[in-house]
């Protein structure tokens, strides 16, 4: 059997509780205050099969202006909505701001009822009619049928029915493989059964003994009993006004806002990013920062309105934002809010969400504008891929993935199968990330340069294990895709392993027999530099094959004291300065004192003062000589 939700709209007093009664039999109006002041409080709900067997639930809203919180409640997950004008009165301020929800709200379709005819004359009513059609001109009613309608004379029901029937067969059956989602409207508790939770069910299906979450609370349940106006089922399907009997949850634990639904299929969050839409009539225009009243299925609360590179939405605008909602919400991309002004119990705009759980951007970052651009007309296979790929190292678990784009089920495995070429699977436990392509190639590229650098400082080293190598790529990597890049790169025979080691294939390290051949042609190279070294790096460049392992053996031979360092650019070979030392000492034999002049009269070759310097004052610090004004003397042993 096909389901639809219709909906009423219309100014206070206009007649649509009494419509929902002639054609359903059925008194919305359930509230003794309703009762007392004629006008319906709080939603209402009724039902009939319409005469292709289609099975209508009726949710007749509130009209008068105090009540809009109800109506916008209402109002989500309708179908088809029956626009209600008296026809002694016409279009009114309600009538008006009913609409501008509906469209806000994304409603379609829907019908207009002319009501209380029997109190107009004709003319009259040819007026009203021709002032709908003016009204209706520029909304999504401008081609509905006007159908006339008398509670008195009974005259337009049949007329009203078979229209939407016709309405209703053309309305799309809601897909029954995305998880059951149900906005609750309404708490009660029966006696000796408990909590019962009420609502229209906007997505999926529900049975008797599923388990359930209350969201954004987080409370689980059981379904102990299911009644779909007023009978006991097994099974509720979208489109159903639905009463669930839900075990170990008290009344208080649950309010008109929560939603109940499958787990795992909603995060709560208070920032979202949105598609904002301003009402062409409103005034002011939406400022940045500013505190509105917000609507989303059932819930009321704050939020604040943050603008993207702008400081005002102008009326009748529309363009991407965040909201921070005052307390946690649960959404899903493409339900529809409302926003309000509560000072002047205006509707100003509403919109879709986007993304249900996104975090604070900076609203002057063009990028940040961009990419909430991208997510307003992105296709849905696209905005799987640019999830997977915004999350990087880190990957995204398939819950998570599911909820950001809101897709369940077959839909969301057949898009995940086309995009299976640009995706990596990794399971780890009884959770499953994606990641992309992408994001493998530059990890690979990552551990190859680490490892590149670090063969080229490390000559003598034979790798890493895959702990210290980790440590000198991003740390934000999942250990699961981690070690999944590594054995790709291990397959592709770009890395190799021995035992715990890890290195570039590419990469030859020196053995013992190379670095002592190295380490010789090192002593020698120093030893024939003499008492006029050239600079140590420059000395070093002549083995720039093998520069890095001749830089990290002539550190070993400075440590050794092969190498003696005299300043930050002069390195001796020990030998040469042995030799200095002797001539020295054997120079004092002769003369008790020596000057400068003297010292470089020892030298083979009459050295610079850069190289003499340095080689006195070696001697000085080893306390070989002693300084005694500008002439220097033997220290007594």
């Amino acid at each position: 059997m096909k389901r639809v939700i219709i909906g009423t709209a219309g100014h206070i007093d206009h007649g649509k509780t009494t419509l929902v009664k002639v054609l359903t039999g059925i008194d919305t109006d359930r509230l003794k205050e309703e009762k007392e002041r004629g006008i319906t409080i709080d939603i209402g709900f009724a039902h009939l099969v319409l005469p292709s067997g289609t099975l209508a639930g009726i949710v007749d809203v509130p009209g008068h202006e105090r009540f809009i919180r109800n109506m916008v409640a209402g109002a989500s997950g309708i179908d088809l909505v029956i626009l209600v004008v008296a026809a002694d009165e016409g279009v009114m301020p309600q009538t008006r701001e009913h609409i501008e929800i509906c469209e806000l709200l994304g409603i379609k379709d829907g019908i207009v009822v002319l009501t209380k005819v029997d109190l107009v004359e004709k003319d009259w009513l040819d007026l009203i009619k021709e002032d709908v059609k003016e009204f209706l001109k520029t909304t999504f009613l401008k081609e509905a049928p006007i159908l006339e309608f008398s509670a008195v004379t009974g005259q337009g029901k049949e007329a009203i029915l078979r229209v939407l029937d016709e309405k209703a067969l053309k309305v799309s059956a809601k897909v029954e493989d995305q998880p059951f989602r149900l906005p609750v409207d309404g708490v009660f508790t029966v006696k000796g059964f408990g909590t019962v939770a009420r609502g229209t069910a906007i997505s999926g299906k529900v049975y008797l003994n599923q388990n359930l979450v209350v969201y954004p609370k987080n409370l689980t349940t059981k379904v102990r009993n299911i009644q779909i106006h007023g009978k006991n089922v097994e099974v509720a399907y979208a489109g159903m006004r639905t009463a669930l009997n839900l075990q170990g949850i008290e009344k208080e634990d649950i309010e008109r806002g929560d939603v109940v639904a499958e787990p795992e299929v909603l995060k709560p969050s208070q920032w979202i990013d949105v598609k904002l839409v301003s009402l062409k009539s409103i005034k002011p225009p939406i400022k940045n920062f500013e505190n509105l009243l917000f609507y989303i299925g059932t819930k009321e609360t704050v939020a604040k309105v943050f603008l993207l590179g702008k400081d005002q939405l102008n009326p009748g605008e529309e363009d991407v934002a965040q909201l921070f909602v005052q307390v946690p919400i649960v959404a899903w991309r493409g339900d529809r809010f409302i926003l309000r002004r509560a000072s002047t119990n205006q509707t100003v705009g509403g919109g879709e969400v986007l993304n249900p759980v996104a975090y604070r951007r900076k609203r002057t970052k063009p990028w940040e504008r961009k990419e909430v651009e991208y997510l307003a007309q992105a296709s849905e296979k696209e905005l799987i891929q640019f999830w997977i790929e915004k999350k990087g190292f880190l990957g995204i678990s398939k819950k998570d993935l599911q909820i950001t784009v809101s897709l369940f089920g077959k839909r969301f495995e057949k898009l995940l199968k086309d995009l299976s070429k640009n995706l990596i699977e990794i399971k780890d436990g009884e959770k499953v990330f994606y990641f992309s392509k992408k994001a493998e190639e530059e990890l690979k590229t990552e551990i190859i340069n680490a490892l590149k650098k670090f063969h080229t400082n490390n000559p003598f080293s034979p790798g890493l294990t895959k702990e210290l190598l980790k440590t000198r790529i991003s740390s934000f990597v999942s250990e699961g895709f981690y070690q999944y890049v590594l054995e790709s790169l291990i397959k592709q025979e770009i890395l190799g392993k021995n035992k715990e080691i890890l290195f570039l294939t590419e990469f030859k390290h020196l053995n013992s027999e190379e670095k002592e051949k190295l380490k010789k042609e090192l002593e020698e190279k120093f030893l024939s530099e003499g008492y006029t070294p050239r600079d140590f790096e420059t000395i070093l460049l002549d083995f720039k094959e093998n520069y890095k392992a001749a830089k990290e053996l002539a550190q070993a031979l400075l440590k050794e004291g092969v190498l003696v360092k005299l300043t930050d650019k002069l390195v001796f070979h020990a030998k040469i300065l042995e030799e200095w030392e002797n001539l020295v000492k054997a120079a004092f034999q002769k003369k008790k004192e020596l000057e400068l002049a003297d010292f470089k009269n020892l030298t083979p070759t009459q050295v610079s003062r850069k190289f003499l310097i340095p080689l006195v004052e070696y001697l000085d610090k080893k306390k070989v000589t002693l300084r005694v004004g500008e002439k220097r003397i033997l220290r007594k042993t």
